[in-house]
């Protein structure tokens, strides 16, 4: 964690804004007033500690840790047969108070319809779980976003395009939904930035993310996936490992990376999510802080003419 904490987050995990104190000596927090929820901490230290202990342990030890550790727990997917299979080991947990983990989906708008498809025999097969839908604010179909935004803003503006469809709708979705935390399906074994990724994190912003699935290989996770006949992307039978929007997703060679798919060309790696400080991010944010120092000279001077 580092000094780029702050005390508004546009996740408001947990009540309308966390609290994060004391972040250059890695001291955070997110409690809820609100809700009657307990309050979480993490130093520095206590994070290390947590990482190395939960680093030993299999995937369904570290998602039962979390369910009776972190309240508001939420699971954000895309789908991918990661997500899946930690949906699948979410489903079967033996524990004495059951409780689902509810998912969070962002729809791009730009989804193949296998990606749809796929998300009706979800639900189907796993009827307890409760599914959020986010897509881009004030739009509801790709034509829509094309029309408010221009067309192929991939193409002319990549970073404002996964903003505006990924990055916004997923903070919103935490906002509304008070996260506290979220079960990512990230590994290491898929490369780029991931490959040096802790069991649990929090980000700039407060949230508590966690890779239950860090350690797994993507060998592990098909051998998980057939035996346990868990629903996955038709698109995974022609040639495709990882799977996102239509227009930045190939199929891959054999040999290559799972991801290498994905931006296929582009010094890219990740889509904004999990990498919120993207140019277009920090524009936004810095505007927004802007207003806020214009606003509180604004009040200041006001109270000097009064005064």
């Amino acid at each position: 964690m580092s000094s780029a904490f702050r005390n508004q987050s546009p996740y408001s995990s947990c009540e309308s804004s966390p609290s994060l104190s004391g972040a250059d000596s890695g001291y955070a927090s997110v409690q809820n007033s609100e809700i009657s929820m307990p309050e979480v901490y993490f130093t520095k230290p206590h994070l290390q500690f947590l990482n190395r202990q939960l680093q030993f342990l299999e995937p369904q030890e570290i998602l039962r840790w979390c369910i009776t550790t972190l309240p508001h727990l939420f699971q954000t997917t895309a789908f991918g047969l990661t997500g899946l299979v930690q949906l699948d080991m979410l489903s079967k947990l033996k524990i004495p108070r059951p409780q689902m983990v509810d998912l969070v989906f962002v729809d791009t708008l730009h989804h193949f319809g296998e990606t749809l498809e796929l998300l009706d025999r979800v639900r189907s097969r796993y009827p307890l779980v409760n599914i959020h839908v986010y897509k881009p604010q004030g739009v509801e179909t790709a034509q829509e976003f094309a029309e408010k935004y221009g067309d192929k803003l991939w193409e002319t503006d990549d970073n404002r395009y996964d903003y505006l469809v990924k990055v916004e709708p997923a903070q919103r979705a935490y906002r509304e939904l008070q996260a506290c935390a979220v079960l990512t399906g990230r590994r290491r074994s898929q490369g780029g930035k991931r490959g040096d990724l802790d069991i649990i994190e929090v980000d700039e912003a407060g949230l508590i993310k966690i890779n239950p699935m860090a350690n797994w290989s993507f060998q592990q996770i098909q051998q998980y996936v057939k035996e346990n006949d868990v629903p996955y992307n038709a698109l995974l039978d022609r040639g495709y490992k990882s799977v996102g929007d239509w227009h930045s997703t190939s199929p891959v060679k054999e040999g290559e990376d799972e991801r290498a798919g994905r931006w296929k060309g582009q010094q890219k790696t990740e889509c904004g999510i999990h990498n919120p400080r993207s140019k277009y991010a920090q524009f936004l944010f810095e505007q927004e802080k802007k207003r806020e120092r214009e606003a509180l000279d604004q009040a200041l001077q006001q109270v000097t003419l009064e005064a």
